[in-house]
């Protein structure tokens, strides 16, 4: 296995995504290969990650996952790396509905790796040792082993908090403004659109104590699991997965799982590009109201609603889900959208709902059987007017969904929901299933 550095925080804000994403470039331009991680269900982070690591950033979420998913998506994505790095989520415990379920701490157990801890001291001295001395006790099963000072202001205040030192401190991280990234409704911008992150690789060289960090890295515990079961040959599905500035919300396993069952994707972005051939379509969440006007006189916007009325499958999340629908309200104005599924989106100023879904299929879509039940997560300021007939093809026993519990709006094969499902190998077979039955038509 491959030594690892698990990065957490005191709480969110306290500058982890900057530290992990510094460590990782320090390292990266070191020559070292490594591999990024991110807890939970967050897709700029791993942006970030893997613009910086040239590898993909993968989500560790044991709410989603499972802890055994979590195991063997470390093992296997770690291979052929020099060292891995894993950015926690929000404070190190904090999880599902006040437990810590699906938190830091929780894959830190699950992996049984000690946590460096990044410590926001704007504004205190001594008394972050009151907190350190708090985080290492409260859950004795999670080992702290080490800090990360952000923020600190001065050589005379990093002397302050070093004269009553208990934990190896891995850094000192001087504040500084000018290297901070610019944020929207969802997050900090994508790595695309703002290449700050990659900045920090000589600060944390600086002002980081790398060879120690590497030195006291540790493996986590190995696989003990058997991976997804070998797929028997049958016709492979071409996936036409949209990826470009208004679709980028992925999980990289949801790809990669798509493939190992049978898929083979093809990337296209339907901002610029002409709908390429393929059997089944994957729209992904992203910003489709920041592209509406360039989307609604799209030529490929053309392409994929003829596709939809010819049959092909569809699955969109999320922004995905917003783009097939009539149309999209902006601050700018009505725009028209792809007119597939039967309601009208409108974004507002305030999130409309977030958190972790659990789903099952109704069987009122070919799409999704009835008998698939999944998790996943949802994040949105958008909400849909839908038809009065309007049908959904998934129930949510945990989530707000579309309308009072119900996801999945469905029009023919076509599928729309606001949460970005974690596929289960038996949600990808259903996906391609669906794409070859439409091979046949």
């Amino acid at each position: 296995m491959t030594p690892a550095l698990l990065i957490a925080g005191t709480h969110s804000g306290c500058g982890k995504t900057t530290v992990a994403c510094g460590i990782m470039a320090a390292l990266t331009a070191r020559g070292l290969r490594v591999q990024p991680f991110k807890v939970g269900p967050d897709f700029i982070d791993p942006s970030h990650h893997s613009a910086i690591c040239g590898r993909p950033s993968r989500n560790l979420d044991p709410f989603m996952m499972g802890e055994e998913e979590v195991v063997r998506v470390v093992s296997n994505a770690s291979e052929g790396a020099d060292v891995v790095v894993i950015e926690g989520v929000m404070g190190m415990f904090d999880g599902l509905g006040g437990t810590t379920t699906g938190s830091t701490a929780h894959v830190a157990r699950i992996l049984s790796l000690p946590v460096i801890l990044v410590v926001d001291v704007g504004g205190m001295s001594r008394s972050a040792h009151a907190v350190i001395q708090g985080f290492r006790t409260y859950d004795p099963a999670v080992r702290v082993g080490g800090v990360i000072f952000n923020r600190v202001g001065s050589g005379s205040h990093r002397t302050l908090i070093e004269h009553s030192l208990t934990v190896p401190a891995y850094g000192w991280i001087c504040t500084d403004p000018a290297r901070g990234v610019r944020s929207r409704h969802l997050g900090l911008l994508m790595a695309r659109e703002d290449e700050t992150m990659q900045t920090w690789g000589p600060v944390m060289e600086e002002q980081c104590a790398l060879d120690a960090l590497l030195r006291d890295a540790i493996c986590p515990r190995s696989n003990l699991f058997s991976s997804s079961a070998e797929v028997p040959p049958q016709e492979t599905v071409r996936v036409g997965v949209a990826r470009d500035a208004a679709f980028c919300f992925y999980y990289q396993e949801n790809l990669d799982r798509l493939v190992r069952r049978g898929g083979s994707l093809v990337y296209f972005s339907p901002l610029s590009d002409r709908l390429p051939e393929v059997d089944l379509l994957y729209l992904g969440g992203g910003y489709p109201e920041l592209h509406a006007e360039v989307l609604s006189s799209s030529s490929c916007t053309t392409d994929i609603r003829r596709a939809a009325d010819d049959g092909m499958p569809i699955l969109a999340e999320c922004g995905g889900l917003t783009y097939l629908c009539r149309t999209i309200t902006t601050d700018s104005g009505e725009h028209r959208m792809a007119d597939i599924l039967p309601a009208d989106a409108t974004m507002h100023s305030r999130f409309r709902a977030l958190g972790y879904v659990e789903a099952s299929a109704t069987g009122a879509s070919p799409l999704l059987p009835p008998t698939l039940a999944y998790r996943g997560h949802e994040f949105h300021y958008s909400a849909l007017t839908c038809d009065t007939d309007a049908r959904f093809a998934v129930q949510l026993s945990r989530g707000k969904g579309i309308r009072d519990g119900k996801e999945g709006l469905m029009d023919q094969n076509v599928v729309g929901t606001y949460s970005h499902a974690y596929f289960t190998d038996a949600f990808a077979d259903a996906l391609l299933s669906a794409g070859r039955r439409g091979k046949k038509r």
